[in-house]
């Protein structure tokens, strides 16, 4: 649906981008930057709540880039509301799944695999496990059912946060930005009228060092530069109720150094390894009863994304395939399979579940805010022209369609921070230079577009606010980690992008 918003303003934004510099372009390219700096000075200064300063900075953005006084509230309360309409109800129902899979024991049954065998294995086995989710999955889906994992494995392991979460996060972040099914190379395909089968397969090529060197190997240097340990939201929604284990962690790991035979076996913990954070829990969940619950809503959109591309519209099984693939479905219909698997199984009765499903909610109520405030601050900034004046500069640029690509991209990106409108926009733009190209390189286009859409994520990207709140991180400390591995994932991508293309016989 975002894709779709995004494409039906793409004429109106093409239009006006062939229209000559003028002032106001300016005036908006200086406001957006005033903009964003009073966000930065309000939270990190002044120390006011992210919700008021991203309220305050959208405020001033559309007052001073010449929205009408009447329509800059409606401006910022449609971002809001776009965001919240959608990413709102997947981070309710991610953080209802998540507890349940807490409490239950079944996140710590998904640890105790992870933790077998070496340590230094630990972050490529996120990277890999987060890149097979990421590729029918949201970001914002991908990650509300990782994290639990994720903050039980740092806790368990007794490692630091940035070790285990940078890998998932670049794993879940690359396939969003390279791979359809995804909206925005979906919608760059579309108005390129790119091949999907050979964007889908030259995507994965590309994904593969860029999950690598922003995942693990960055993850080293970023636990390095920001060495907290398991925090945040995410924590609390993980956390159990009375019986639960502390944060620092509920079992001793038993390590050998030496020769690189270093392992860590949860068979080696105490007591408590494997059992379910709630002592009104009577037994565990099985590993294969927790993967089912976990990858349900995974297949779910997967078989939906596969129907998009295999399937005749016309066909009678495509319509119910489409229903119960739509990920706010798919993951209410996880969250009811787990009342079961995670609930009934393991001995709640039905209050219990209730109570558990309402606390679930608590620790997230001020993540959702922040993450709408930040949808809202993109939209009065979309509105008030700032994406428009950075492509008109993009377009004065005489050099390579894929270059050019990739900057325009990555220009809206740092302007709006959103990477499904800089890449639909950016695909809009460069569609009249794109005629008579190669397939291979019209593919690596919609790719280098899309590289260029990730690059530094930052205060007017709600998936920054996510990270930071979730990871229960200052400003200071996201921008270190979660918008250094954003620029690495697409100047590396960019880089892989350019070399295929020379490889082809482009650039």
């Amino acid at each position: 649906m975002l894709a779709q918003s995004a494409l039906a303003a793409l004429v109106h934004t093409a239009d006006d981008v062939n229209k000559p510099w003028n002032g106001h372009d300016t005036v908006v390219l200086i406001v957006a930057a005033i903009g964003i700096a009073i966000v930065v000075v309000l939270i990190v200064w002044l120390k006011l709540h992210a919700f008021l300063a991203l309220t305050i900075g959208a405020l001033f953005v559309g007052v001073a880039s010449g929205i009408d006084l009447a329509k800059v509230s409606a401006s910022y309360q449609t971002g809001v509301g776009g965001v919240l309409g959608y990413v709102g109800v997947l981070i309710a129902l991610g953080a209802m799944l998540g507890k349940l899979l807490a409490d239950s024991g079944g996140a710590d049954r998904v640890v105790e695999t992870l933790l077998r065998g070496k340590p230094a294995t630990l972050p490529w086995k996120m990277a890999l496990i987060a890149a097979i989710i990421g590729i029918p999955l949201f970001f914002e889906i991908g990650l509300v059912l990782l994290i639990p994992v994720v903050m039980l494995a740092v806790r368990r392991a007794k490692t630091k946060a940035m070790l285990l979460g940078i890998p998932a996060l670049a794993g879940l972040s690359v396939l969003h930005g390279f791979v359809p099914p995804h909206p925005g190379p979906l919608a760059a395909i579309g108005v390129l009228k790119a091949d999907v089968g050979t964007t889908l397969a030259l995507g994965l090529l590309v994904a593969i060092p860029c999950v690598v060197i922003a995942g693990p190997l960055f993850a080293r240097v970023a636990a390095r530069w920001v060495p907290v340990e398991a925090s945040g939201a995410a924590l609390a929604v993980t956390s159990g109720s009375s019986g639960s284990r502390s944060a620092q962690g509920g079992g001793r790991s038993s390590e050998t150094r030496g020769g690189g035979s270093s392992t860590v076996s949860l068979a080696e913990t105490d007591d408590e390894t494997g059992k379910a954070q709630d002592p009104d829990a009577t037994r565990t969940p099985s590993f294969g009863l927790t993967l089912f619950t976990i990858l349900l809503p995974v297949a779910l959109m997967l078989i939906r994304s596969a129907s998009d591309i295999w399937m005749d519209p016309k066909f009678w099984l495509y319509l119910p395939l489409q229903f119960l693939g739509d990920p706010v479905v798919a993951l209410l219909l996880a969250v009811l399979v787990a009342m079961v698997t995670f609930g009934t199984t393991v001995g709640f009765n039905a209050a219990t579940l209730t109570k558990k499903i309402g606390q679930s909610l608590i620790p997230i109520v001020g993540v959702v805010f922040i993450v709408g405030a930040g949808g809202g601050f993109k939209q009065v900034l979309v509105d008030g022209g700032a994406g428009t004046a950075i492509a008109k500069i993009a377009v004065a640029l005489n050099i390579s369609v894929i270059v050019l690509g990739w900057i325009v991209a990555v220009l809206i990106r740092l302007a709006t921070g959103s990477a499904t409108v800089a890449t639909v926009t950016a695909a809009g733009i460069v569609v009249p230079l794109a005629g008579g190209i190669p397939p291979v390189q019209l593919s690596l286009l919609v790719l280098a577009i899309g590289a260029g859409s990730l690059i530094f994520s930052h205060v007017n990207d709600a998936g920054f606010w996510l990270v930071k709140e979730y990871f229960g991180l200052t400003v200071g400390q996201t921008i270190k980690t979660w918008s250094v591995m954003e620029t690495i994932i697409s100047v590396v991508g960019f880089v892989c992008v350019l070399g295929l293309s020379f490889l082809f016989g482009g650039v």
